[in-house]
């Protein structure tokens, strides 16, 4: 259970506020200031702490400085008075976690605090991790496990780039642990203490992602109604991790080009360019050149981007890492669901290790958190598999063995068992693919009731590559409209 700790000058504000939280599940404590929130943060360790911006003694600025010295990571989020922007991205800008305008949404702030806390539990776990670097008797680099050569060269790489500022390219196929290599280049470097920023470019619609990037004015298009900061004034003076880099339209990365050539961004709306100190790392599951030669990524963004890539190899190519990959996994789930599971039998590891693993460590994650759950204590053997696990054809990830699930269409014969599963309509041999693949497309959109984002997620594809297919169906009306 959480700690969060609530720092309120006036009383019955700040009564109301502990009720509201406690009735969602955490432990709460007040203070009355500033001064009074520093003492019960070095006392009590909360893991988040709201605090009012207008206080006596020691306002909410100054509290927010002073946290960010402390050894312990707590993530502060901001109460300002409505109108107050200003303040807000200036407390954005010194490291907190985010805001919420007086007088308080419930709704806004439960999501903020779900986002802090799960953001709390990533950083406290990767804190003991990274705080071991690399250690060749367990091969760990944080969160990243593994003993094969390809994973130690991996490791090796990250530890010589980290205390750079270069611009960093990380490819490999999804599930292959991309976000997690930008994390250890973030927490291995003196950004380390500043915000660790992450964004992906395939789930943000085109008329929007410049203004989620660069930030906007007030007024700037119909809707805003506010100044926002973007991703790289959230990250400034850390890491800004833009994933599925191929998937962002050409005009925004003319745009991103010049931010990382001249350091400066100019928001939307705006006449003043802002400086900027981030640090970029950027990820694809595509082959970049590939990308560049189909004229979805720019030649010279590509260029710029690629001063170092870190190439993260396919599950199936280092099959050894499975038993301590999963060793640390179990732990993990035990924690996470209350389980006490000691490991794994021999006849599941050789299971597990005679796989191809098509959607990678996130495909073998997802299976020993099943496992774990099936299982709840003692050693997890084949019993706890899905009965189908390993059969021709079979993968959670829909998507072709030793290709990216994003970029490529579905085997006939994984289409046909999962269509098969959700008692819909069976393939018939003599099928071709794309007539499967359409299928599947169009039946999961029925079952999520046309909702785009959610049948994406599905599929294991990025909503972009999802619209492009809907257009070729375009003459089925009542689905893809």
């Amino acid at each position: 259970m959480e700690r969060v700790l609530i720092v309120e000058d006036e009383i019955h504000a700040r009564t109301g506020l502990t009720e509201l939280i406690e009735s969602w599940g955490y432990r709460t404590e007040g203070a009355a200031d500033g001064v009074e929130g520093l003492e019960k943060a070095l006392s009590w360790k909360p893991a988040i702490v709201v605090t009012d911006l207008k206080m006596p003694r020691m306002d909410g600025m100054e509290l927010l400085n002073r946290i960010g010295e402390l050894p312990d990571h707590i993530a502060v989020v901001m109460m300002t008075a409505q109108g107050s922007i200003e303040s807000a991205v200036e407390a954005m800008r010194r490291g907190a976690f985010d805001y919420v305008p007086k007088p308080v949404d419930p709704l806004r702030l439960r999501t903020i605090l779900q986002n802090a806390s799960r953001q709390h539990a990533e950083t406290e776990t990767a804190r003991v991790g990274y705080s071991q670097r690399l250690r060749p008797d367990t091969g760990t680099l944080g969160p990243l496990v593994g003993t094969s050569e390809r994973m130690k060269q991996v490791f090796s790489l990250i530890e010589r780039i980290a205390p750079s500022n270069v611009s960093v390219l990380v490819t490999g196929e999804s599930g292959t642990g991309k976000e997690l290599v930008a994390r250890a280049l973030h927490e291995l470097s003196s950004r380390h203490n500043k915000p660790f920023v992450a964004v992906n470019c395939a789930a943000i619609p085109e008329t929007l992602i410049e203004s989620e990037i660069f930030g906007h004015e007030k007024g700037a298009f119909t809707g805003a109604l506010e100044r926002r900061a973007g991703c790289f004034e959230l990250a400034e003076e850390g890491t800004l991790l833009l994933d599925e880099i191929g998937e962002m339209p050409a005009a925004t990365q003319a745009k991103l080009l010049r931010v990382l050539e001249d350091r400066k961004l100019r928001r939307l709306g705006s006449k003043t360019e802002t400086p900027v100190d981030v640090r970029v790392v950027a990820a694809t599951n595509k082959d970049p050149e590939q990308a560049v030669a189909a004229g979805e990524l720019r030649g010279d963004l590509y260029y710029r981007l690629n001063v170092f890539n870190i190439q993260m190899p396919p599950l199936r190519e280092h099959l050894e890492d499975i038993a301590p990959i999963a060793q640390k996994m179990i732990g993990d789930m035990n924690e996470r669901h209350n389980c006490s599971v000691t490991g794994m039998k021999d006849s599941l590891l050789k299971k597990l290790m005679s796989y191809q693993w098509p959607g990678n460590v996130r495909e073998l994650r997802n299976t020993i958190e099943r496992a774990t759950i099936m299982a709840g204590t003692g050693m997890l053997g084949l019993e706890h598999l899905p009965p189908q696990f390993g059969e021709s054809g079979f993968s959670p990830v829909i998507g072709r063995p030793g290709r990216s699930s994003e970029s490529d269409g579905a085997r006939p014969s994984e289409v046909e068992r999962y269509l098969e599963d959700q008692n819909t309509v069976r393939v018939e041999v003599g099928t071709t693919v794309d007539e499967a693949e359409r299928q599947l497309i169009l039946k999961t959109l029925m079952s999520t009731h046309n909702n785009k984002t959610k049948a994406a997620e599905i599929l294991g594809i990025s909503s972009k590559t999802l619209q492009n297919k809907l257009k070729e169906y375009s003459n089925n009306s009542a689905l893809v409209d």
